[in-house]
């Protein structure tokens, strides 16, 4: 076998596990889609994966699905591997070797049960909703909730599922590493993406240099975020405002005591303040 065939193959066999553990099966189907092979080579890199690792999957209604026994070999179990497909359709290949005179930080993974991963696509792709444990800062111990997710949003940071919660009434960010146990995936859901009013709503976030700093330092923020005429003109969902904001560091509910610290401040924050959780 040549090394374009073998890699190949090596991706096909990747996909197979990928789909396997956080979707809780994968199909000839899914191979064809994914990669424009035909059924019979589908077939074939089902069996010899099957061949080659004979304990981890086992045949289902859906097509195969990973067994109790069932062990990775070509994929991580970190869950942005699989998020990074499921939100692009591109595999994720992770290259240890980083090339010379680049360097690059890596955030350690966070857990994330493959179990409620299977529930919560489920209930994204076919509108369902879905039994859930979860804990957080406020409320450590284990809260069953019913939630109907519509959409997996990565923060920069983390990744939470956005949906309606029936305990809260209303739409909601819960952060994946905090769900807790099994999920189950319940009847159709009537709180879809379509009434999520802050994820429909577009808003317009207005940036420019603390103008505490000198104006040669205003300069220097200028031409970093490629400003013109001295703002930085952001559009978003509401929903997301508050990550983006984060992820460019703007305190939006005090100044830093210093300016270099603060650095950009949010000129229209009275237009916007209803979709801030600071507002």
């Amino acid at each position: 076998m040549d090394r374009v065939a073998k890699d190949n193959l090596s991706q096909r066999l990747l996909f197979i596990e990928l789909l396997a553990w956080w979707e809780g099966a994968v199909s000839n189907k899914q191979l064809m889609t994914q990669f424009g092979v035909s059924r019979q080579q589908a077939y074939q890199d089902l069996k010899t994966y099957a061949e080659r690792h004979p304990h981890n999957l086992v045949r289902s209604n859906a097509g195969f699905a990973p067994t109790a026994s069932f062990i990775p070999y070509f994929i991580s179990t970190d869950v942005n591997h699989y998020l990074h497909w499921f939100a692009g359709g591109q595999l994720y290949i992770d290259n240890p070797a980083t090339p010379a005179g680049v360097s690059e930080l890596r955030l350690p993974p966070r857990t994330v049960s493959a179990e409620v991963i299977r529930a919560l696509v489920q209930g994204i792709r076919r509108q369902k909703r879905v039994e859930v444990d979860y804990v957080s800062l406020s409320n450590p111990e284990n809260d069953g909730r019913i939630f109907h997710p519509h959409t997996f949003v990565n923060t920069g940071l983390r990744w939470h599922v956005r949906g309606y919660c029936e305990k809260s009434q209303g739409y909601r960010d819960l952060v994946l590493s905090r769900f807790r146990g099994a999920a189950d995936v319940l009847d159709d859901s009537p709180h879809g993406m379509a009434g999520d009013n802050a994820w429909q709503t577009r808003i317009t976030l207005i940036l420019q240099p603390d103008p505490r700093l000198s104006a040669a330092k205003q300069a220097v923020l200028a031409n970093d975020y490629r400003m013109e005429g001295g703002q930085l003109v952001l559009n978003t969902r509401a929903a997301l405002a508050n990550y983006l904001l984060h992820e460019l560091q703007v305190n939006t509910k005090m100044l830093d005591g210093t300016p270099e610290a603060q650095q950009l401040v949010l000129v229209n924050r009275d237009d916007i303040k209803q979709w801030l959780f600071s507002g």
